[in-house]
């Protein structure tokens, strides 16, 4: 959970310090390439969701031959499509900034800054860094994952106002900030290297490249149940895209605002969501070795708790959304009053959402990658982005921002009866 949060801390922690500047361009450039930013972390669910969910059932069985195998694939394969990735992101700058809805002229140059750093430059550290925290916990190290994604999240925080406001001139914020996440990320990944070396001889994990990689369906399990995690987040990422450029057609107020409340939202979803991943290793453990009843109680401790988690922060963002924008929004401006608006919509999906990221995260587990892709497309891209066209129709801005609870509901109740019948197949077969 403490991983998952940090991620967005990265993200809304140059926000803040940059709207301390007061420019609603600057702070519109850290939130169109936020999807870019966070694209990155599908890549890393694409290697580490499924690398840990491999390494877990292997753990179960008794093989570490499997994890050796498991955890070398990962590392390669991410390595390999954050280079292209990041290469892509620096070839087709200005494009992929349009595309994210950075067309205003001033938006754009900003955020193309930030691109070229914190994808291009810092990318790959970024990356790796997240693809060893998922590595790391899969052989039920949490804490030493935790720490990692936390060093690099507590460095961004520290870095940020000393090179926005101290070592780059006035203007430049948003190259300070996206300079500070960079180089943040470049620390988490010192400490990962640092984790594996003192551990390696109590450690299953390993970096070799070798034919062994592509032995006994490893890469294929691991593409098949990871791709799932890469999918919801690479449609989150294109959703928020999407919300992007529709609000940017609204006007920069309204672009402002909605940047602003989806970050907070998002803090509240990678809680939840890290309680889902936190559950994984041991729903996949307990199914690999026949231990139905402890894995039915730990999906059922991790709902209620997801759940509960949820509703908590769905209230507090429906008490104090314009307090907390205003965080990010110093000046009483329209930018502010949509911010607000827009929280209270997005966050009553939230316990919805925690309830499905719980059954995806069970599916992904026993290497269901079937029924997960299902649901993790149905979440994110399926409804929510024609939904978005269809509610803006009626509702303008407002109903652009309330495809996403509509959406989370919808997911919510597919997924209940997925689990369901897969519960009742698995009691019949047993």
């Amino acid at each position: 959970m403490i991983g998952q949060v940090i991620l967005v801390v990265y993200n809304i922690a140059d926000a803040f310090f940059v709207g301390l500047a007061g420019s609603d361009s600057s702070l519109a450039a850290v939130s169109v390439c936020m999807p870019a930013l966070m694209f990155l972390s599908a890549i890393s669910n694409l290697f580490g969701v499924g690398a840990a969910s491999v390494i877990s059932r292997s753990l179960g069985n008794g093989d570490s031959v499997r994890v050796k195998a498991a955890s070398a694939f990962a590392f390669f394969g991410c390595l390999a499509l954050t280079f292209f990735y990041s290469l892509f992101a620096y070839v087709f700058k200005d494009s992929f900034v349009d595309i994210l809805g950075g067309t205003n002229p001033l938006v754009h140059r900003k955020s193309v800054t930030y691109l070229i750093c914190t994808i291009t430059a810092g990318g790959m550290a970024t990356a790796v860094s997240v693809l060893f925290s998922h590595l790391i916990r899969a052989e039920g190290r949490s804490v030493s994952a935790s720490v990692g994604i936390s060093i690099g999240g507590i460095s961004n925080i520290i870095l940020d106002p000393l090179l926005i406001f101290v070592c780059f001139p006035k203007g430049s914020e948003v190259l300070g900030a996206a300079a500070a996440t960079a180089i943040s990320n470049l620390i988490s990944l010192f400490y990962f290297i640092i984790v594996l070396i003192r551990i390696r001889k109590r450690s299953f994990l390993s970096f070799r490249l070798s034919r062994s990689i592509f032995k006994k369906n490893v890469s294929r399990d691991i593409i098949v149940t990871g791709f799932p995690a890469f999918v919801m987040t690479l449609f989150e990422n294109i959703s928020y895209a999407v919300l992007d450029k529709l609000m940017s057609l609204q006007g920069l107020p309204m672009q402002v605002g909605v940047g602003v409340a989806k970050k907070i939202n998002m803090l509240s979803h990678c809680i939840v969501r890290g309680i889902a991943q936190g559950s994984l290793p041991l729903i996949g453990y307990n199914y690999s070795s026949g231990n139905y009843k402890r894995m039915h109680d730990c999906v059922k401790i991790s709902k209620r708790l997801s759940v509960t988690t949820a509703a908590v922060l769905m209230f507090i963002n429906l008490i104090f959304a314009r307090a907390l924008v205003s965080v990010f929004i110093h000046a009483n401006t329209p930018s502010l009053s949509y911010g607000a608006a827009f929280l209270r919509i997005l966050c009553i999906g939230g316990p919805f959402s925690a309830g499905a990221y719980i059954y995806i995260s069970f599916f992904q587990a026993i290497g269901s990658g079937g029924k997960s892709f299902i649901l993790a497309i149905m979440r994110k891209g399926l409804f929510d982005i024609p939904l978005m066209f269809i509610l803006g129709g009626f509702f303008a801005a407002y109903g652009i921002a309330a495809a996403t609870p509509v959406t989370d509901i919808i997911c919510f109740g597919v997924s209940n009866i997925m689990f369901g019948a897969y519960l009742r197949r698995l009691s019949g077969n047993t």
